[in-house]
């Protein structure tokens, strides 16, 4: 009995010596995320976008906090610029230019990864991990490690059903976005080579037309007088 009761307190000892591990749950780890983004006044990237249909390559540039052009060179010359009021989708294959006029980010995916578009995702979705809070390879046998976080929809109203954030653990920035529309339709933002806090000049997000293009205005939707 005696060896019982002196075991029994040497393991009480034990633990109360031991730190105990904090847990972090699958908001605060998106909460985490977040903060990261909050932080960064501009940053500069290579994008691939990819769906079941294509894939497009880019330069993605961010500054805070709402503007954003992409620059593909596939398609080439393709450009999606955001400048905090007007869309504009330059298509070089049609030789027209799209622009709208928006009251927030029409930047799709991309647009997400910003600190905006995460304040809008943790409004609008509910965060888990995907399987485990252990980084995990960013797909099957690739040896880069990330956190996938699990977001779905609290409302009909938003346009991707699911969506999986891959968070590089080291650093807190967003490495993939994968979402699933309504229709089914997969999206994959990939980002790499980010480069943070560049002093981006607001010039890079005037997007100036070229003269032989037709430009098409409101071309999602009429806008109120």
């Amino acid at each position: 009995m005696k060896r019982s009761i002196l075991s029994l307190s040497i393991a009480l000892l034990l633990a109360a010596a031991t730190p105990a591990q904090d847990i972090v749950t699958a908001e605060q780890y998106f909460a985490g995320v977040s903060e990261r983004y909050a932080q960064i006044t501009d940053y500069e990237a290579r994008i691939s976008i990819r769906t079941q249909r294509t894939t497009m390559l880019g330069t993605v540039w961010y500054k805070a906090p709402r503007l954003l052009r992409i620059d593909f060179t596939q398609p080439a010359d393709q450009v999606i610029c955001f400048n905090g009021e007007n869309l504009v989708v330059y298509v070089p294959e049609y030789r027209a230019v799209l622009s709208q006029s928006v009251s927030t980010s029409g930047s799709g995916g991309a647009g997400l990864a910003t600190a905006d578009g995460l304040r809008t995702l943790r409004r609008n979705y509910t965060v888990a991990y995907e399987q485990t809070p252990n980084p995990v390879p960013l797909e099957e046998g690739s040896p880069e490690l990330v956190v996938k976080l699990l977001l779905n929809r609290r409302t009909v109203a938003e346009g991707f059903r699911t969506i999986v954030l891959s968070v590089n653990p080291d650093t807190r920035m967003i490495r993939r976005i994968s979402g699933i529309t309504v229709s089914n339709e997969t999206f994959v933002f990939d980002f790499s080579g980010i480069r943070t806090n560049q002093g981006i000049p607001e010039t890079r997000f005037v997007y100036d037309s070229p003269a032989s293009a037709n430009v098409y205005n409101n071309f999602l939707f009429k806008t109120e007088n």
